[in-house]
C-alpha cells in the first residue's frame, strides 16, 4: 500500500551488528558508520545534508530499532520492510544473483519504486509495553541457559550459584508479568484486545502481550500482508524448471517466537488447528512445515477476529482459516 506523500529523496539503511551502511537516492551518496550513538548522529547529519525525507530499513527484529527511533526523532518518514520484499524486487529487475545480499542502495531503489507502507512511531505507552515484553523474553532466555548449566554442573558451589540465579530470574519474570498485565488492563482498548486474542485456544497471556506490544498492525492488514510482515509468508526457491522447498525468512522474529509457542499449544487444545495439523501430518509433511503452517493459520485467525472486533467462534473457523 502506498502512503499519501511521495518524497523524492530516499535513503536505504543496511543494518548490521556493528555498523550501518546508508545510501541516498537519487545520486547514490553513500556512507558507513559504526552502530553507536556517534555513528547514529553522523548518519542523521548525512541525511540532513542530502535532504533525505524517507528512510527504508530492513526489519531485523532488533538491530533496526535504534535506526528507526533515530530517524523518527529527526522527523523523517520510515518504512520497515521484510527482507524478502526488496530481495524479490531486486531479483525481478535482474539486479540480484541468488546468493547476493541486499545492500543500502537496493533498499533505497526499492523504496523509490515500491513506496512501502510508512512506519508509525509508537506512543510512549506502546514503547513501554514493547520494552517490558522484550525484557521478559531476554530473562526467559537467561533462565533457559541457567537451567541447561544446572543440568551439567557437578560442583556444589556451582549448583548453589545457579540455584540463586534461577530464583532471582523467576522473581524478575514474575515482576515483569505483573507490570505487563497492569499496563494492558489500564488501557480500555488493550484490555478488550487482550480478551479477544485470548479467546483463541492456544493464545495465552504471554502471546497476547507480545502481539499487542510488537504487532500493532494486527487487524489493519489483510492475511497476506500480516503474514509477510511477521515473516510467515512462504518463500520459494524455484529456479527454471526446478522447484525448491518453500521456506520462511525475514520479518519479526520475536512475534514468530511467540506464535511458535502458541501454535504448539493450539495443536493440542484448539480443535480447528489440531485437525489442520493432523491433515498435514497424514499428508506426510515434516514437523517444521506443520508448525509453520499452524503458526500462519493462528496469525490469520488473530488478525481476522481483531479486525472484526469479535472473539473467536469455532463455528466460523472455515470462513477464517
Amino acid at each position: 500500500m502506498e502512503v499519501a506523500t511521495q518524497p523524492s529523496i530516499l535513503a536505504g539503511v543496511d543494518v548490521a551488528k556493528e555498523e550501518l551502511e546508508a545510501c541516498v537516492m537519487p545520486g547514490e551518496h553513500r556512507m558507513t558508520v559504526k552502530r553507536d550513538d556517534q555513528g547514529i548522529a553522523k548518519m542523521q547529519e548525512f541525511f540532513r545534508q542530502h535532504g533525505v525525507q524517507w528512510v527504508i530499513v530492513e526489519s531485523t527484529g532488533g538491530y533496526d530499532r535504534i535506526v528507526t527511533a533515530a530517524c523518527l526523532d529527526a522527523g523523517l518518514q520510515v518504512s520497515l520492510v521484510n527482507p524478502r520484499q526488496p530481495r524479490d524486487y531486486a531479483k525481478s529487475h535482474g539486479r540480484l544473483a541468488k546468493n547476493d545480499r541486499i545492500d543500502a542502495k537496493m533498499l533505497a531503489l526499492f523504496g523509490l519504486h515500491i513506496r512501502p507502507r510508512a512506519f508509525e512511531k509508537p506512543s510512549e505507552k506502546q514503547q513501554q509495553l514493547n520494552d517490558l515484553v522484550t525484557r521478559r523474553r531476554q530473562l526467559i532466555a537467561m533462565r533457559t541457559a541457567e537451567l541447561n548449566r544446572r543440568d551439567q554442573a557437578t560442583a556444589k558451589l556451582a549448583k548453589k550459584s545457579i540455584a540463586a540465579s534461577l530464583t532471582f530470574l523467576e522473581k524478575q519474570i514474575d515482576t515483569l508479568d505483573a507490570e505487563i498485565a497492569k499496563l494492558i488492563n489500564a488501557d480500555d482498548e488493550w484490555r478488550k484486545l487482550d480478551g479477544i486474542l485470548q479467546s483463541v485456544p492456544g493464545v495465552g497471556e504471554t502471546t497476547s502481550a507480545a502481539l499487542i506490544a510488537e504487532l500493532p498492525e494486527l487487524g489493519n492488514l489483510n492475511r497476506k500482508e500480516i503474514a509477510s510482515l511477521v515473516g510467515l509468508a512462504p518463500f520459494d526457491h524455484d529456479s527454471g524448471k526446478t522447484k525448491g522447498q518453500r521456506t520462511i525468512w525475514g520479518g519479526r522474529k520475536s512475534v514468530r517466537t511467540a506464535l511458535y509457542m502458541a501454535a504448539m499449544a493450539a495443536m493440542r487444545h484448539n480443535p480447528t488447528l489440531k485437525a489442520f495439523a493432523a491433515r498435514l501430518k497424514q499428508a506426510g509433511k515434516k514437523f517444521k512445515v506443520i508448525i509453520t503452517a499452524v503458526m500462519r493459520k493462528l496469525l490469520v485467525i488473530c488478525n481476522t477476529i481483531v479486525k472484526n472486533n469479535t472473539p473467536w467462534n469455532p463455528a466460523l473457523a472455515p470462513q477464517i482459516v
